[in-house]
């Protein structure tokens, strides 16, 4: 199926300008397909044209009242000659309802058995629900008119009502991107509230509705404080007269975010005990998705290229107003420990490339709309503001909001909102921070007489296949051993920056660039510090701890510092630690990356076993009650591999005063007794025989991958690789639950067969559901020269898909850093 190019579109523009849409659903067709009929009235030079339509079968296509030959209907792609003036399109076809997030998604919950429905338009799938002309800048209105079984209700990006027995009508909306368009139905569960004149909503599959009540005072309370907020800072108060969010099952990203109406993921809805730092991540993607009320609703992308301004603000907005608005401090030390180091190992990737995205067309856009543009956008626009000054990008976005509300713009607009609003040429700073790719890494070198600083240098270095150095304002600590700190500001340049300003400085204990994590670029440390680092760490500014974390396993990935060394920081890191969201990351890391991937297997035994003692050490000194348990006690249960230990915590036996095994925890412990082999298939059965609620199946079936067991494993591979109609909640966590470092000599046979049958998962699965199955299923455990062949022989292929090219070789990159890291492991002296 072709991707529409940037060039056809700008010529669809050219002669096309959209008047409305009114789109009519019938969705009592059965389970397979639904009945859409669209009505799209335009106005057009006369030229020909195409209409982008994705049906299962054609019925009728009219214009102006004359039929229009649908044999000419090739790759979701209809053409026909328009007249001039105005012209109305109906369209009348079936489509095909969806199990991977490819139109209209539908789920059977398997708690109850009610369905649920969504349109999942985004970025190129409005065309499998209804006929458009499916390019962001031909915004227009949009009404709806749903038929759905009796009983479902009906939600969307306008207020909807009910008609009649099963019928509902969605009001016209305003203009709008068709990607920016949904209609949900079904069975939900809804709770509704209103400030300053906004209805506000809140909505979930019923069986997860008591979760959702629990917390509705919460959900709300952000949300209030998010619209303030935003409307404080854009200038501009909410643009629309509602705001729904609804958490959607089998859903393959976060958030998408309809202007009115968001769709969430299912895992923010906590059905057990929840951490604080969950409920702060819940609390960022809110405001996330609240953000781009402005960021793609108010103002909209003129092409696909440019999402990707939106969605970094919006993560950088996201963490901001969360720590500033709302009950929580920490997102922005949150982000230091985990996002940010997300988005450095994609740009270290082959598939790296720049923040500003350059889309020729829809499927390069999408495929480059990832960690790069979300996670190091964050990091560059919050860089931009240490530069410019908060003041300055405030002004900036207001005289941007102010320009082009209800249009679309681009980033070259929104360069000239900021340039005209500070009166600073912006262009070249941006061109070196946006549109150039990979990370730069910032060295101290200084020199020491007489206990005073002589000299004192920052060098920076880019790696060879991307040699662009940028234009850094940082922070520099010098951290006496008494626990004093000085602080000076430079503004870093080129291969070698002079900072006279430490010059004369009594000589620190320790030295820390980049510190309070104003810049994007990986640090390195001097001999001293680095030797200072183990009893300095626990008493820098948390923001620093986290930043430093996110360097440390950096610098693991790169080899430069042994995962021996990491882990025996994380063991001591655990007894003085008290930010939870450093706790919750760094211990999930040391798990997930260090022990399981860089360490050398031949340690890992051991390392687990010290981890888990500083883990134990660590709960029997917390107080009843105290939050950090359910961190602690859920790293604990990944680390420890006692099996009477494990068995008599899922009895209710053995645990921390004042901590409750409930449902999630359960799962997490039968996970980890499954991997040891100490979990039968028929006590997972029953388990989810007796809790079958939430995500009780997915966590089912990730046991039943896990088992040591050689028919489990068969039959796991089975459903992953051939079985096209299973869920997509089930294929992820079979995947997930598949490789285990534990059991690296009896999955060792389908390490090859990964490769050899990786072309065939890209051809059944969608691009959306594949790249999240690849995360899991990539055979990441497996860091040996021969996994590397094997990999390099399916990129040597020439008829592999794009998405599966670009992830195959991306993991094969971060592989190779396995090894290495392995190899320095081996060699290191012993924890």
């Amino acid at each position: 199926m072709p991707s529409l190019t940037r060039v056809e579109a700008a010529g669809r523009s050219r002669g096309l300008t959209v008047r409305s849409y009114h789109v009519e659903l019938d969705l009592t067709c059965g389970d397979s397909f639904f009945r859409s009929r669209t009505r799209i009235l335009f106005e057009a030079d006369g030229a020909s044209t195409f209409l982008d339509l994705k049906p299962q079968r054609v019925h009728s296509v009219l214009l102006n009242g004359e039929p229009v030959d649908t044999a000419a209907l090739h790759d979701g792609r209809l053409p026909f000659d328009t007249r001039p003036g105005q012209n109305v399109l109906e369209v009348d076809a079936e489509m095909a309802y969806s199990r991977e997030c490819e139109g209209l998604h539908r789920y059977v919950d398997p708690a109850d058995g009610k369905v649920y429905v969504y349109a999942f338009v985004y970025v190129d799938n409005a065309p499998r629900v209804f006929a458009c002309f499916d390019q962001p800048d031909l915004k227009a209105p949009f009404t709806f008119s749903v038929q759905a079984p009796t009983g479902w209700q009906v939600l969307g990006t306008s207020e909807a009502s009910r008609e009649g027995d099963g019928r509902w009508t969605l009001a016209e909306s305003a203009p709008q991107a068709t990607y920016l368009t949904t209609v949900l139905t079904g069975p939900y569960r809804s709770f509704h509230s209103e400030h300053d004149g906004v209805r506000l909503g809140f909505h979930c599959r019923d069986s997860l509705g008591d979760a959702l009540k629990t917390d509705l005072e919460e959900l709300f309370e952000i949300t209030r404080q998010c619209l303030d907020a935003y409307r404080d800072l854009f200038g501009i108060p909410y643009p629309y007269d509602k705001l729904d969010q609804v958490f959607v099952p089998e859903f393959s990203v976060l958030s998408l975010d309809h202007p009115t109406c968001i769709l969430l993921r299912e895992q923010y809805l906590f059905r057990s005990t929840a951490a604080d730092s969950e409920r702060e991540t819940r609390a960022v993607v809110l405001a996330h998705g609240i953000s781009l009320m402005w960021m793609a609703g108010l103002v909209t992308s003129a092409w696909w290229d440019d999402l990707w301004l939106g969605q970094a603000f919006a993560d950088y907005m996201a963490h901001r107003i969360t720590s500033e608005a709302t009950r929580f401090p920490g997102p922005p030390t949150t982000f230091a420990a985990r996002r940010k180091g997300q988005a450095y190992v994609a740009d270290q990737r082959p598939s790296t490339h720049p923040v500003a995205i350059e889309g020729a067309d829809v499927q390069s856009a999408l495929l480059d709309l990832d960690r790069i543009s979300y996670f190091k956008g964050h990091s560059v626009i919050r860089q931009l503001a240490t530069w410019l000054g908060d003041d300055a990008l405030r002004a900036g976005l207001r005289r941007y909001f102010a320009r082009h509300a209800h249009g679309t713009a681009t980033f070259p607009d929104f360069l000239a909102a900021l340039t005209a609003a500070t009166g600073t040429d912006v262009g070249e700073w941006a061109r070196r921070w946006f549109r150039t790719a990979n990370v730069t890494t910032l060295h101290p070198e200084i020199e020491v007489s007489d206990g005073r600083i002589s000299r004192a240098m920052v060098r920076q270095t880019a790696p060879a296949s991307h040699p662009v150095l940028r234009p850094h304002t940082i922070d520099i600590g010098l951290y006496d051993a008494d626990g004093g700190v000085r602080r000076v500001r430079a503004q870093v340049d080129g291969p070698h920056t002079e900072v006279p300003q430490i010059v004369g400085e009594p000589a620190p204990h320790f030295l820390l660039l980049n510190d309070g994590d104003l810049t994007y670029a990986k640090i390195r440390f001097d001999p001293a510090s680095l030797a200072a680092l183990p009893t300095v760490l626990p008493a820098l500014p948390p923001i620093d701890r986290a930043m430093v974390w996110c360097n440390l396993l950096l610098a693991v990935q790169d080899g430069a510092f042994a995962a021996d060394a990491h882990l025996a920081l994380v063991t001591r890191m655990v007894a003085v630690e008290t930010e939870m969201s450093i706790l919750a990351e760094v211990l999930e890391q040391a798990r997930n990356d260090v022990a399981d991937r860089f360490l050398s297997p031949q340690r890992r035994r051991a390392a687990m076993r010290a981890a888990a003692a500083a883990l134990r050490r660590r709960l029997t000194k917390l107080r009843p009650g105290d939050e950090r348990q359910v961190v602690l006690f859920r790293a604990l249960v990944d680390f420890t591999d006692e099996r009477s230990e494990l068995r008599a915590w899922l009895d209710g036996r053995g645990t921390p005063t004042g901590l409750t095994v409930e449902a999630d925890l359960a799962w997490r412990i039968r996970c980890r007794l499954a991997v040891l082999g100490n979990l039968t298939a028929e006590e997972i059965d029953q388990a989810l025989r007796a809790d079958p609620h939430g995500d009780s199946a997915a966590a089912a079936a990730r046991c039943h991958a896990a088992r040591p067991d050689a028919q489990a494993k068969a039959a796991a591979w089975a459903t992953i690789t051939a079985d096209t109609d299973v869920s997509s909640y089930r294929l992820w966590a079979l995947a997930e639950g598949f490789w285990q470092p534990e059991q690296a000599q009896l999955t060792a046979a389908y390490v090859p067969r990964f490769f050899a049958e990786a072309p065939r998962l890209a051809q059944v699965r969608g691009d959306l559901v594949l790249d999240l199955l690849l995360r899991f299923l990539y055979p990441r455990y497996a860091a040996t020269p021969e996994t590397l062949a094997a990999a390099r022989g399916l990129l040597a292929r020439d008829d592999l898909s794009v998405p599966l090219r670009r992830r195959v070789a991306d993991f094969t990159a971060d592989l190779h850093r396995a090894v290495q890291a392995r190899a320095v492991s081996a060699g290191s002296p012993a924890a």
